[in-house]
């Protein structure tokens, strides 16, 4: 059977419990739903925190040296991604502070825009200066840049990156389709995108809202990988009668995959694919 990997996005910044009570915002919340979809195929997870108090976004290390210190007790093995995210927060040290943590709990993967853009109510500013800083210093961490495109440009700045030697292979791009101002959940869109990335790429197809499901697939089948989860979308769905758990996200498309003949990577060959110790 083919192989894929699965990358499982269980909050985000946007969704909250107002919003779908199924989203997990509290350290054991997340460190729980991480558990329970491991089993599942899970081979990486791309996390960010949340204030315990207003349950909105933080950059707190040590909620976030909480978060990874519960699934790391549970699946030392698993790819663990931290966000940077520029959505909430400008400064560089607020935005790398995640990546100061250490040992066991040093997180793979840091997530890395490849440029500012902008979402339906919010921009994400990310400034040239500041994309660098972070590459530089998850370069000197240790810890491998999980690169976040949205269009072609941003490829491209990722090829910037590697002539700056910031970036070394092999490479994991996110590819994150739909958004409103940026490439359309559309074959063609993905198409390209994937025709620009550098040799030495993994990759793995995300879409926001309804085209989650549709784009996960054609990941799938254009042999890539799947990024799925409330982060992204919050319907089980397109008609939004009925709202998802990460759990059941995570369940359809690996029953989806298995029936096209593909099944998740386990995270110890997702690490051998990725070159992580």
């Amino acid at each position: 059977m083919r192989k894929f990997m699965l990358n499982f996005t269980p909050t985000g910044m946007i969704p909250t419990k107002e919003m779908t009570p199924h989203v997990p915002v509290t350290v054991d919340e997340i460190v729980t739903e991480v558990n329970d979809v491991v089993k599942l195929g899970v081979a990486m997870v791309h996390l960010h925190a949340r204030d315990p108090q207003t349950g909105k976004p933080t950059y707190k290390k040590e909620i976030y040296r909480d978060i990874v210190r519960g699934i790391r007790s549970e699946h030392p093995e698993l790819i663990i991604c931290l966000s940077t995210s520029g959505r909430d927060f400008s400064e560089f040290e607020k935005r790398s502070q995640c990546l100061e943590l250490e040992g066991t709990l040093r997180p793979d993967f840091g997530s890395l825009t490849l440029s500012s853009l902008n979402f339906n109510r919010q921009a994400s500013v990310n400034a040239p200066k500041m994309i660098q800083d972070l590459a530089a210093k998850m370069l000197d961490l240790g810890i491998r840049p999980e690169l976040e495109a949205f269009d072609l440009g941003m490829i491209n700045y990722a090829k910037y990156l590697i002539k700056k030697e910031l970036i070394k292979p092999p490479y994991y791009f996110n590819l994150i389709l739909g958004n409103i101002a940026c490439a359309q959940a559309d074959i063609l869109h993905l198409g390209l995108m994937i025709r620009e990335l550098p040799e030495n790429s993994v990759w793995s197809v995300g879409a926001v809202g309804d085209s989650q499901l549709k784009m996960n697939i054609q990941g799938i089948l254009a042999g890539g990988g799947v990024r799925v989860g409330l982060e992204d979308n919050i319907w089980w769905d397109e008609d939004r009668t009925t709202l998802a758990s990460n759990k059941c996200l995570v369940e359809r498309l690996v029953n989806t995959a298995e029936v096209l003949g593909y099944s998740p990577y386990t995270p110890a060959e997702a690490r051998q694919l990725l070159q992580l110790a």
